[in-house]
């Protein structure tokens, strides 16, 4: 049987590129998946994505930006685990939810995580103060690989 895998869409839709998470699994809820897969937009928040991923999933799929340094739409794959966490978040440094929050959280309740990847866009910008809607052009851009990203991933879990 194929494992149960959980995608999981992360950002604040009122911050400009931070919505790029929540946009990218909006977009591959709308891709032919396998039914082994769960696609979940959980914007900001926090606390349901930590029940979530305490749930029975063979692998959870991580969708947010991440600032690395790269130029604006840049996608990276992370493996983070509980035991490698970073003590600050400047190291997989997000905008608005802090997934390296959630994943902390788990980790002082002494819960399990199963394999995890983050698939993470360099954000261009959150948007002025007051907020703004919609992404960047290059993080829209990105939007058609990130999706073969999950897909080339999906494949790899299933043959693990």
């Amino acid at each position: 049987m194929n494992p149960r895998v959980l995608i999981a869409g992360v950002g604040n839709l009122f911050h400009g590129d931070d919505a790029f998470g929540s946009e990218a699994a909006r977009r591959l809820a709308q891709t032919p998946l396998p039914p082994h897969v769960r696609v979940v937009d959980f914007g900001i928040r926090g606390h349901d994505l930590a029940f979530a991923l305490q749930d029975d999933y063979a692998a959870v799929i991580l969708l947010d930006v991440v600032k690395r340094g790269g130029a604006s739409g840049a996608l990276y794959v992370l493996e983070p685990t509980l035991d490698d966490l970073p003590d600050a978040d400047d190291v997989i440094d997000t905008h608005g939810m802090h997934p390296v929050r959630v994943l902390r959280l788990i980790r002082a309740t002494q819960g399990k995580l199963p394999p995890l990847w983050l698939v993470g866009c360099e954000p261009a910008s959150f948007g002025p103060e007051e907020g703004q809607i919609g992404l960047s052009d290059p993080v829209a851009a990105a939007i058609p690989g990130t999706i073969a990203l999950v897909q080339a991933l999906l494949e790899r879990i299933g043959h693990e």
